[in-house]
């Protein structure tokens, strides 16, 4: 982006709005369609096409925060692609950045946070599917 276009959007909330909604879409695009490759390609039940997301998500995170701290990228630009873009590809990448920053600090906690993430994860998904059929 242009320098110009990256101040804007610095000051302006409705613009940083604008293209992470964009962003988003372009992500959730992106996802279908390389989870649809994937799952036509390898012709099986395990969730591969998931998989190769969630953990192309989490290195494009890491990425995108690493290219950030080293002045590579624009504040701007670093939440249109980890809010919009890889949140709309996948929120897994969060998860496990925010599982990382909280290693840096306590094994403990982010141990505990990716565990009831999981857990917790996997009951509302059960509880959502309990739901569907109730109704």
């Amino acid at each position: 982006m242009h320098v110009l276009m990256l101040t804007m959007l610095e000051g302006c909330f409705l613009l940083q709005l604008v293209f992470i909604g964009l962003a988003g879409a372009l992500g959730a695009v992106a996802r279908y369609m390389l989870g649809h490759v994937i799952t036509q390609s390898v012709g099986s039940n395990f969730p591969y096409g998931t998989l190769v997301i969630n953990l192309s998500g989490s290195f494009l995170i890491g990425l995108v925060f690493a290219l950030t701290a080293h002045h590579l990228l624009s504040p701007a630009l670093q939440l249109i692609l980890a809010t919009g873009f890889l949140g709309g590809y996948t929120t897994f990448s969060t998860m496990s950045w925010e599982g990382v920053q909280l290693a840096r600090g306590s094994i403990r906690l982010s141990v505990l946070y990716l565990g009831a993430t999981y857990l917790f994860g996997l009951l509302a998904v059960a509880g959502g599917i309990a739901l569907g059929w109730w109704l």
